[in-house]
């Protein structure tokens, strides 16, 4: 099961209570304080792994506590401090603290790497034990310090897959069907709308040392923005993505006009997110083993090309076309890649260059 929106409730460890206590030894009779602190509570972080890729795990585990400090000792000994704790979840995850009054969520943390660990919910500090309130006209004092209490939050958890290419288009646009022709992703593939209800994550390998992540989300119909059929429950899974695949089907099945479909996924895109729609662009007319009508498709690559964008012919059944798609798709990453890495190191010596 595919999870991408949980809840969860932090409870960091309290502090220990320290301790009140007097030094009694043999021949001593006036023994001075002795009563240690106690130790401090545990602390909650959360921790982004590619060992995970959904929240599934936090509905039927949506509390964690730390343990609490122990309190002081005689004889000076500060109690053990508590056990960290600590939470995995997939690489992509944002974290908000949400209010328990109102709702609203203020962001926290987003862990975009394998590694990434946040602090959620501090420990109690342990009180301080009555050694530490002796001073020079109180030389008995029964004063003692309770720990602090943990923090505790309720936390929202939203995934957002993190992938190189996302491939978008209308419902039954042929998506899974490409994603488990070039990788060995295996979604659900049938020929009705809505067959993918969650994102996929696969893998293409062009060779031994190139590859690239893609992700297939389910199919967007007009009004997904506003959260119309799956909506932007899924739309936010393009936000990380490098390049965006639009896959129009271009079948005779299908009577839609090819122009229209196309314009309502743009739109879709920029009534979600300008920059979802400002991302490099590759347009693919899928399924021509299944066209006969061959003036839609060129209506459609006559609008797509009048838009600065290439349109790729390709089935995803018999793999015609597709593997020129993926060199060209491999070939706008590594250049963005190298974009990147120069404005990068132009950074790096930028202030070299100001430093006369």
């Amino acid at each position: 099961m595919f999870v991408d929106e949980v809840d969860i409730k932090v409870f960091a460890g309290d502090g220990g209570r320290g301790c009140l206590s007097f030094r009694r030894e043999k021949f001593i009779p006036r023994g001075g304080p002795n009563g240690g602190d106690g130790g401090n509570g545990g602390s909650i972080f959360i921790i982004a792994t590619h060992s995970k890729n959904t929240l599934v795990d936090f509905r039927f585990h949506p509390e964690f506590h730390a343990t609490r400090g122990q309190h002081g000792q005689g004889s000076n000994k500060t109690g053990r401090n508590g056990d960290e704790l600590e939470i995995s979840v997939p690489i992509g995850t944002l974290i908000y603290v949400k209010s328990l009054e109102t709702g609203t969520l203020e962001q926290l943390a987003d862990l975009t790497e394998d590694g990434q660990r946040v602090l959620v919910a501090r420990g109690g500090r342990g009180g301080r034990g009555n050694a530490r309130f002796s001073t020079s006209t109180n030389r008995a004092p029964r004063r003692i310090e309770t720990g602090e209490p943990g923090e505790k939050y309720l936390l929202q958890l939203q995934l957002k897959l993190v992938a190189d290419l996302g491939i978008v288009g209308l419902p039954n646009a042929g998506k899974s069907t490409l994603i488990a022709r070039v990788s060995a992703a295996r979604p659900k593939i049938d020929n009705y709308p809505f067959t993918t209800l969650t994102p996929n994550l696969g893998v293409v390998r062009l060779s031994d040392d190139r590859s690239f992540v893609v992700a297939d989300v389910p199919g967007l119909i007009k009004g997904a923005h506003a959260g119309h059929g799956l909506g932007h429950q899924f739309l936010r899974h393009l936000e990380r993505t490098k390049v965006l695949l639009h896959l129009v089907d271009v079948s005779s099945t299908s009577d839609h006009n090819l122009v229209d479909d196309f314009d309502t996924i743009m739109s879709e895109l920029h009534l979600f997110n300008k920059d979802l729609a400002m991302k490099p662009h590759l347009v693919a007319a899928n399924k021509i083993d299944a066209l006969n009508d061959f003036s839609r498709l060129i209506e459609l690559e006559t609008h797509v090309q009048s838009l600065g964008l290439t349109c790729y012919r390709i089935s995803s059944v018999t793999g015609k076309g597709i593997q020129d798609l993926l060199e060209e798709i491999w070939k706008r990453l590594s250049l963005l890649s190298t974009t990147k890495e120069t404005n990068q190191d132009e950074d790096a010596m930028s202030p070299l260059l100001h430093n006369d």
